[in-house]
């Protein structure tokens, strides 16, 4: 780490970003070594993030299948 990443992860945590929203985002960032750090750390994070990435719009199955239900 440099004093640029201590500084930038001052800015982050000030904006008061949702700590799973951080570690997805760091997921995507992340190098080999990393990302299997963090899947072994968040292995359900991760799992959500592959299939958020994969589904139209980001929206999990119970989500696009809420949207299609009508009531009659």
């Amino acid at each position: 780490m440099s004093l640029y990443d201590y500084a930038t992860s001052i800015k982050i945590s000030a904006e008061g970003y949702p700590f799973y929203s951080l570690v997805m985002a760091a997921m995507r960032q992340a190098d080999t070594d990393n990302l299997l750090l963090l899947k072994e750390a968040f292995p359900r994070v991760y799992a959500e993030l592959v299939i958020r990435y994969n589904s139209p719009g980001g929206k999990m199955p119970e989500e696009i299948n809420a949207e299609n239900t009508t009531e009659g």
